[in-house]
């Protein structure tokens, strides 16, 4: 019986290294680990009949099935490395990357011309040491008009004409409204510029829309002058247009006083391109900053505007009608 077990034991050792080293893929090589060591494998099945064995020739048949399991899992542990590397070495071989090979054309987006003009400002204001605010489109009758010196019965509305809303609000009719908002909260000095877009109720032609884009600045501090304003204004055209001659005329806002019209000649034309002017004080008392102290200068211009010169575009709504045989060329 015993030599019976015994080449049974070294028979099945031999069986199971040759089918062990055949296997081609992990899972028949889990298969075969399951059948030889399993639970209800074959040796397994072999060791069971061990109790019918005497007592002095258990150790010796134990001994040999140690050495059968030992043998057998080494080879299953090495077919294992190999059959892993082989699967690593094939993926890496479908996942290589040819270098030489042409890349694959993915067309990149192009900035917007509005989108342009308005970065390209705000980094000359930045520069100049002016902090970027923003505030809500739709907006109070107070924020946008009232505090800025133009009560409900002002002939100036007319001019800025809106989209009045059922509770009462607005659509704001420029971004001097982020200005009050800004002062509100802070205490001068101040430096900050206002972009966004706004909305008035014009008739749309090739020069006029119903929603544009504004950028306004604004600067309150002890001993502001026209002189600090012009300056400002004319390193920001330099910045933006190159050294042109630049003109100021006398104009009106009702949140200045005196107020301006920045006319530059551009390409043998005056063209009229920003309205600027001092804070009026009824401005800086609306939010609770002393007149006899503090001065200010106020500055605004629409980005369609700029953008339509610079880029000479001839009609506004071009810039609207994401049209891509335009916008490419940009």
């Amino acid at each position: 019986m015993t030599n019976s077990l015994e080449a049974q034991l070294l028979e099945l050792r031999e069986e199971g290294k040759k089918a062990i080293a055949a296997a081609d893929t992990l899972e028949r090589l889990e298969e075969l680990r399951v059948s030889y060591l399993g639970k209800k494998g074959q040796l397994g099945a072999l060791l069971r009949s061990m109790g019918q064995l005497a007592a002095e020739e258990r150790p010796k048949i134990g001994a040999i099935a140690n050495t059968v399991k030992e043998a057998l899992q080494n080879s299953l542990d090495q077919q294992r490395a190999v059959l892993e590397g082989a699967k690593i070495q094939a993926q890496l071989e479908a996942e290589a990357l040819d270098v030489t090979m042409p890349g694959t054309y993915r067309p990149q987006g192009r900035v917007h011309p509005l989108n342009g003009i308005i970065d390209k400002a705000l980094d000359i204001f930045v520069g100049l040491g002016y902090t970027v605010a923003q505030g809500p489109e739709m907006e109070t009758d107070y924020y946008n008009f009232e505090a800025l010196n133009t009560p409900p019965d002002h002939p100036a509305r007319d001019m800025q004409d809106t989209f009045y809303l059922p509770d009462g609000n607005l659509l704001r009719t420029h971004t001097s409204s982020v200005q009050i908002r800004y002062m509100e909260t802070e205490e001068p000095p101040i430096r900050v510029v206002a972009p966004g877009r706004v909305y008035r109720r014009d008739n749309v032609d090739a020069t006029h829309s119903a929603v544009f884009h504004q950028i306004e600045l604004l600067a309150i501090d002890e001993g502001l002058t026209f002189t600090d304003l012009k300056g400002t204004i004319k390193v920001f055209l330099e910045a933006m247009f190159g050294e042109l001659p630049i003109r100021f005329r006398a104009s009106y806002f009702p949140f200045t006083e005196p107020s301006a019209e920045v006319d530059l000649q551009w390409k043998g034309r005056w063209l009229e391109v920003m309205g600027c002017g001092m804070v009026d004080p009824n401005v800086l008392k609306a939010v609770g900053y002393d007149p006899e102290v503090y001065t200010g200068f106020a500055a605004g211009f629409g980005v369609e505007r700029f953008a339509m010169v610079l880029h000479q575009i001839d009609d506004i709504r071009r810039l609207y009608a994401s049209d891509l045989r335009f916008l490419r060329q940009f």
